[in-house]
């Protein structure tokens, strides 16, 4: 009887021994299980060497490497399917799953995104990049949200200055008369309220318009200005800082929201990966690009850092505009930038 009792005890933890293991086994079954297949497009208009695709290309790369290439990311670069103006709207339509596009043209869409065309409301990196880790950050997260875009990430595309054909910018009134290329209604006020006259115009078209003198001028990063060859058709820089040019990337609300949260979690990682990586290069190719532009021949005139004020003071109207567009939203943020 001992004995058999022996036998049927050891049989029961054995039992629970194999259960466990069982248990244990499916677990990490589950935690291991495959990606589930998704096609997702990805459409942007940057050139091929600039900071931010190559953040971007980095990013698709790393989603497709630790998705066994389960998650199949079709890249659209450069404009090749989409222009900037067709992006958005291709986006909240589901024509593209994700789009990257500059801020200045979601702020046609969502006002608050104007926050970036506000001039001089952002002094440094650092500080850019706090806020928009922060508080700021968020309230631009949800505005794009209510029209159906969950924000991935911010990249920065870094600080606008100023080229053009004519003379040294060195201070707003020699900007009188001039017509300097625009992409948006921000920055178009802001360009008259230095006097000049806002010329719209695509990215791609600028060289020509500087070249057959469509356009004095134009604003735009170091970064762009080197890749787009400013050199050859305009003569002054002036690097005064006034803006600082964010891209947005966006994926379509609704196809997110079918995603498996395994597959929502690896590109929300990776995207954050990628948005440190592009904010800690924005500062060195800045750099890097007006060198390079005094090296070409540029004669580059830099605002001293004492004599901002005045060039900020010019610009309030700007300020006011933002205010009157966006609403106590936009209150809101430019609270936030000033300090208040």
């Amino acid at each position: 009887m001992k004995k058999l009792l022996r036998i049927t005890f050891l049989l029961f933890m054995a039992g629970i021994i194999l259960a466990a293991c069982s248990n244990d086994k499916q677990e990490t079954e589950a935690s291991g299980k495959e990606y589930e297949p998704a096609t997702i497009r990805l459409a942007y208009n940057l050139p091929a060497d600039h900071h931010i695709s190559q953040g971007v290309e980095e990013f698709v790369k790393k989603i497709e490497e630790k998705s066994d290439g389960q998650i199949d990311m079709q890249v659209f670069a450069n404009g090749q399917l989409l222009t900037d103006k067709d992006m958005n709207q291709s986006l909240l339509t589901g024509g593209v799953e994700m789009g990257m596009n500059s801020s200045t043209i979601w702020a046609s869409t969502v006002p608050a995104m104007g926050i970036f065309d506000v001039p001089y409301a952002f002094e440094t990196y650092e500080e850019a990049g706090e806020a928009l880790n922060g508080e700021l950050g968020n309230v631009l997260r949800s505005e794009m949200k209510d029209v159906g875009v969950k924000v991935l990430m911010f990249a920065d595309y870094g600080f606008g200055q100023f080229a053009n054909n004519k003379h040294p910018l060195e201070s707003p009134e020699d900007f009188k008369g001039l017509k300097i290329r625009s992409v948006g209604a921000l920055p178009s006020e802001f360009i008259q309220a230095y006097g000049a006259s806002p010329v719209f115009m695509g990215g791609g078209e600028v060289y020509m318009g500087l070249q057959r003198k469509t356009v004095d001028g134009a604003t735009s990063g170091t970064t762009a200005m080197v890749q787009r060859n400013y050199d050859e058709v305009t003569d002054y820089l002036t690097v005064n800082n006034y803006v600082y040019f964010e891209f947005i990337l966006g994926v379509n609300k609704d196809f997110w929201d079918e995603l498996p949260e395994k597959t929502q979690n690896l590109i929300e990682e990776t995207a954050n990966e990628t948005e440190e990586w592009i904010r800690h290069q924005t500062k060195l190719e800045d750099e890097r690009t007006l060198q390079e532009l005094k090296d070409r021949g540029m004669e580059v005139y830099e605002v001293p850092e004492e004599d901002i004020p005045l060039w900020k003071e010019a610009s309030m109207p700007v300020w006011e505009s933002f205010k009157n567009e966006a609403g106590d939203v936009g209150e809101e943020l430019l609270d936030m930038v000033d300090g208040e």
